[in-house]
């Protein structure tokens, strides 16, 4: 702030700045142009669009709500552009003994009083920390982390360089590995970071569409096959649903047994170097859009041991088989194309439950709400997170 002339603006000017692509929003005097964060906006573009033009202070200090982390506050900072003009500013200019106190610069402390009283001048208290994560809220997924004082100060990974060849080469005990996994970062606006350096790039990157691309026409296909051979509809809709629901388990089996193994996880490189692959990057930079969704070289290796326990279990029938691991396939593809945009996008009121929900899982407790479609099984195993103002959070 030091150094920088900040221009009023006026009230009416900020108010119409309320669309996608030019957002303002107003704490108390100070005024933020949030144009650049809409997208990656933790809860959707659309619910920061409905405040734009207006103050959210009280919106973001709302425990019923959502209440905002310091982070957060920090990133609104970095948007200031100015001041503006209110009705109770003026009021409180033309009843002031000393006006330059409130404008046109940013309000002294005495004049932050004489505007809004002594208790509503004080500073944004500190808000709980997460000690296994490092942060208190799903904003704080979206704060860019700047990569070169990170890795001074944790002594990781370099954002900037490569990252697979830092994991194989770092040396790391798994304690250490699975502490600053876990400590989620934001590269460049949720851009990816290198993690191969050569050729090999691209073949760790895949957009969202890819999947229904290639996996919804080989359940089509598997589907209209079995239908051929299974004597009514009604049949292949049991099959096909029993998959759909075998499914959800093996999701669930999949995120708790294999993506976190941490506890079990052999304590070598090559274990370690697995997991970050398999897992891990995913918790590190949760906010990659092309590391969200799972490669489909990948998916067959995982799909494979499906197949072979769908043929086991329905050995009676080579097409209720093949039915039932379509219904779970397509369940993949749900499951695959939920996460993403859990992570991405503005969604109907049931999935923004469930983005909360994944969120937190991200930026709260890692060790329990592993349900990414639905937490049915969280439930039944124990293992479903509490809302996050009643998790243990550090100060």
């Amino acid at each position: 702030m030091s150094g920088r002339t900040l221009p009023t603006i006026p009230q009416a000017d900020v108010a119409s700045h309320n669309s996608a692509k030019s957002c303002y929003v107003t704490v108390g005097t100070k005024v933020y142009d949030i144009t650049p964060f809409v997208e990656d906006h933790p809860g959707g573009g659309d619910l920061i669009i409905q405040y734009g033009g207006k103050d959210v202070k009280e919106i973001m200090e709302d425990e019923v709500s959502h209440l905002h982390s310091e982070a957060a506050w920090e990133i609104l900072d970095d948007h200031l552009i100015g001041f503006v003009a209110t009705d109770k500013v003026i009021d409180a200019v033309m009843e002031s003994k000393h006006p330059d106190n409130i404008v046109p610069l940013q309000p002294t402390e005495d004049g932050m009083e004489e505007i809004v009283g002594q208790d509503a001048a004080a500073d944004v208290t500190a808000r709980p920390v997460f000690k296994s994560t490092g942060m208190s809220s799903a904003e704080d997924l979206t704060r860019e982390t700047n990569p070169t004082a990170d890795y001074r100060t944790h002594k990781f990974l370099d954002l900037n360089r490569p990252l697979l060849m830092q994991v194989w080469n770092g040396g790391f005990s798994k304690d250490f590995y699975l502490e600053q996994v876990h400590r989620p970062r934001h590269y460049k606006g949720g851009d990816s970071a290198p993690l191969f350096g050569n050729f090999l790039e691209p073949l760790s990157k895949t957009a969202w569409y890819v999947v229904p691309m290639v996996w919804l026409p080989p359940v089509m296909y598997g589907t209209w096959l079995a239908s051929q051979n299974l004597p009514s509809i009604f049949q292949l809709a049991a099959y096909w649903i029993v998959g759909l629901c075998i499914w959800t388990l093996v999701e669930y089996g999949l995120h708790r047994c294999l993506f976190h193994l941490d506890n079990h996880l052999p304590d070598n490189r090559v274990s370690i170097t697995l997991h970050f692959l398999l897992h891990g990057i995913h918790h590190y930079l949760p906010m990659d859009r092309y590391r969200l969704v799972m490669p489909p070289t990948l998916f067959v290796v995982l799909a494979t041991p499906f197949w072979k326990l769908a043929h086991t279990v329905f050995f009676y029938n080579w097409y209720a088989a093949v039915a039932v691991f379509c219904g779970g396939i397509f369940g993949y593809i749900c499951y695959d194309l939920t996460h993403y945009f859990l992570h991405h996008h503005t969604l109907p009121a049931y999935y923004r439950e469930l983005k909360r929900y994944h969120l937190q899982h991200h930026f709260a407790d890692y060790e329990n709400g592993f349900g990414v479609t639905s937490r049915f099984w969280d439930r039944v195993f124990k293992t479903e997170l509490p809302p996050s103002k009643v998790l243990k959070a550090t100060r």
